[in-house]
């Protein structure tokens, strides 16, 4: 089993969302997300008075699934949320040690 955690702009949620479902994955958990990286922030004006936004919103994605979807599940997001340009975010999968399900005491690829 693989966490996959992934950051994308704002606008990409709902393409990202369709692609996943697409190859088959059901559940993801997502969360409103404020950061920077290389797209660092900008400068804005308000009432006159010149501000900077270091952090930017972001998407963040949690996704547990089994190893066998993991590659599909990739492709999914970086050809959903992919605009070419700086800023579209980044993937991370990690080992998960084990899921249950809260409900039912389900263990591993049952607790999906």
């Amino acid at each position: 089993m693989k966490k996959i955690e992934a950051i994308i702009k704002p606008f990409k949620l709902e393409e990202v969302k369709e692609s996943l479902d697409a190859v088959g994955i059901k559940g993801i958990t997502v969360s409103e997300v404020k950061g920077f990286g290389r797209q660092k922030g900008h400068t804005e004006l308000y009432r006159g008075a010149e501000y900077v936004v270091d952090f930017l919103p972001k998407i963040k994605l949690e996704i547990v699934l089994s190893d066998d979807l993991v590659e599909k599940a990739v492709e999914a997001i970086i050809g959903a949320a992919r605009t070419g340009r700086i800023g579209d975010g980044k993937i991370f999968i990690l080992p998960m040690d084990d899921v249950i399900r809260i409900r039912t005491g389900e263990r591993g690829d049952e607790a999906f």
